[in-house]
């Protein structure tokens, strides 16, 4: 079934919920490290995660529709070692433009083998003027592998998350 736009609906009820609190029934994850200092090193990291960097960086970019991430924009994701891999579809459902808080989040669609959400983020704090980047999610799993792999799912996503926010920028 599709979501009224021809495209398919997200594989998981509560979308957007990276926003605020996270649902329950899922395992929740948050890693928020700091990766430097000061306002253009925010705004220069900010603009590196809307244009898909950290997932390129990872290697686990396979495509988007868009250049830079975009309420809707379709994005691929795959996960997995050399020629064994999976591809995973998402699509973005909210962009971040705050004066502190840049960044996306992209929730799962049909073929994903998990189902959930994951924020990726920089944050400012201006008291200290010191730069975060944040990865934050809820996901369960969506396949019988994913069932399988349980407690090592988890660790190969906080894995991948500390990937994530290693590839973010940290001078101008």
């Amino acid at each position: 079934m599709e979501d009224g736009l021809g495209r398919p609906p997200f594989t998981y009820r509560e979308v957007g919920a990276t926003r605020g609190v996270l649902p329950e029934g899922y395992h929740r994850f948050r890693l928020r490290r700091p990766i430097g200092r000061g306002r253009p090193l925010f705004e220069h990291a900010g603009a590196e995660i809307l244009a898909y960097r950290i997932q390129k960086e990872t290697g686990i970019f396979r495509c988007a529709d868009t250049p830079t991430a975009e309420p809707g924009s379709a994005i691929t994701v795959r996960l997995g070692v050399g020629p064994v891999g999976i591809t995973a579809p998402c699509r973005v459902v909210y962009v971040l433009d705050e004066p502190d808080r840049r960044g996306f989040a992209y929730g799962t669609l049909p073929g994903h083998p998990a189902a959930g959400e994951e924020l990726f983020a920089v944050e400012y704090d201006s008291g200290d003027d010191t730069v975060y980047g944040l990865v934050l999610a809820f996901s369960r799993p969506a396949t019988w592998y994913t069932r399988l792999g349980g407690p090592v799912v988890r660790l190969i996503q906080r894995f991948v998350a500390g990937r994530y926010l290693a590839a973010l920028p940290t001078t101008v």
